[in-house]
């Protein structure tokens, strides 16, 4: 890192403090600092959404989003991105609640501009490193690489926090791969493996990279689906289907896979919990799985 170059986001809206702080950072030499400039929350997150930030520097007091709603939706739209937030002098309160909220530092206007700036955000990255590399190896699922229980677990009710605070839905996929005991003892659990493995590449090409996927256990799968309507239900179902038979029509492929899903809308108006969620997608999975193998008996 320290002979590389350092790609930082900053996002302020007071463009002569911006101006000071590019010019500060221009005169580190080892790492080169690249800074690029948002003026406001929405054009931080559009930044973001493109990729290739290093590292943010986030005023929390923005034209367009105040507070510690300001972090929350940085995170939200980059988790993989270190943060350190700048608050006001008379709102250093602030800057440790995001600090406790998973932001790597806080720094006050008017007292770190010097020197000390660009390891500050050294260290921010390192720290952001080292902990999500920790964290990967705790939360995600060993086989399909997607988030586990625990995982999925923690990332959705962070979502849900968020999402009451902004006013915007969610949705809850809860599905099962049909039939993986049969699976299993006719083509051999390493087969059983693949198909699993198949059905987490089928998830990512259907869900965007913010939504948080995961394998529960077993042939168990959920998704948190970031802002979305309780009418975007059968649409994403139906992808996630389609996308499914495309895969089946892979070649050396001895398991088709079916799926059972169920989905539970999160209106940000109302106190649910991720449990509660879970609960409604896990019943309305199997309430579709028993309706499926109604009409095949009757075929």
């Amino acid at each position: 890192m320290m002979n590389s170059k350092l790609n930082v986001l900053l996002i302020e809206d007071e463009t002569q403090y911006a101006y000071m702080l590019q010019k500060r950072f221009a005169k580190n030499m080892k790492p080169i600092f690249d800074v690029s400039h948002a003026g406001d929350l929405q054009k931080g997150l559009g930044h973001l959404a493109r990729g290739g930030v290093d590292v943010a520097l986030l005023d929390l007091s923005l034209p367009d989003s105040q507070g510690i709603d300001t972090f929350l939706s940085v995170q939200a739209q980059a988790p993989g991105v270190p943060v350190v937030v700048l608050t006001a002098l008379d709102d250093e309160s602030l800057g440790l609640e995001a600090v406790k909220g998973g932001a790597q530092d806080y720094l006050v206007k008017g007292r770190v501009e010097g020197k000390e700036l660009p390891r500050i955000l050294l260290y921010a990255v390192a720290r952001h490193k080292k902990h999500a590399e920790l964290r990967t190896l705790s939360l995600a699922d060993e086989l399909t690489g997607l988030r586990n229980r625990r995982g999925f677990t923690f990332l959705a009710e962070q979502q849900l926090k968020l999402a009451q605070r902004t006013k915007k839905g969610l949705l809850l996929f809860f599905m099962d791969v049909d039939e993986m005991k049969y699976i299993n003892d006719t083509f051999g659990h390493k087969e059983g493996d693949r198909a699993l493995m198949r059905m987490a590449e089928v998830l990512k090409e259907t869900f965007r990279q913010s939504d948080v996927l995961a394998r529960m256990g077993g042939d168990e799968f959920a998704v948190l689906a970031i802002e979305a309507s309780r009418g975007n239900a059968k649409m994403l179902e139906a992808r996630l289907k389609e996308n499914l038979k495309k895969s089946n029509q892979g070649k050396n492929i001895p398991a088709k896979l079916s799926l059972s899903v169920g989905a539970a809308y999160f209106d940000p108006e109302k106190s649910s919990t991720l449990e509660d969620l879970i609960a409604q997608a896990d019943q309305a999975m199997y309430q579709s799985k028993r309706n499926r193998k109604i009409m095949m008996h009757l075929l």
